[in-house]
């Protein structure tokens, strides 16, 4: 039989399951809102954005890892999204299987208009907190997962 688990154990599972049910419900406001004004979920989304960071684009597999994705789950998505017009694929010099994503014009002007929406979401879902409470939270989230990608 193992050891009875400490409390400061326990705390640390309680705040575990904490950030996961708030990492849940924030993800599911966010997904709604998104599914509604922009009729787009949030892996969409989330591939819009890195390539927005990525103005000169980036090589399937390298947004697959930044996403941190399966290969096939990316290429759906940018399948659907170069249908659209708003993203498309270019042949890398050198190396004829690999092709690069970037976004288009109309993709910069799309994601723009989501990502300004989203920011306001975001900033309405924390809208409670104020600055101390943001730093401390921010501090505190660093120390335990390190700094965004």
């Amino acid at each position: 039989m193992s050891a009875p688990a400490s409390s400061l154990s326990k705390q640390r599972l309680r705040v575990w399951l904490r950030l996961l049910s708030a990492q849940r419900g924030m993800e599911s406001h966010l997904r709604e809102k998104m599914r509604l004004r922009f009729d787009c979920t949030l892996p969409r989304f989330d591939v819009l954005s890195a390539l927005d960071r990525h103005r000169d684009g980036l090589r399937m597999s390298d947004l697959s890892t930044k996403l941190k994705v399966s290969n096939g789950n990316v290429t759906g998505i940018v399948d659907r999204l170069a249908g659209e017009g708003l993203v498309e694929r270019i042949a890398v010099d050198g190396d004829r299987r690999a092709m690069r994503v970037r976004l288009t014009p109309a993709g910069i002007t799309r994601f723009g208009d989501m990502a300004g929406q989203h920011e306001i979401w975001v900033d309405a879902f924390l809208g409670t907190h104020d600055t101390d409470e943001l730093d401390t939270l921010i501090a505190l989230l660093t120390r335990v997962g390190g700094e965004p990608e």
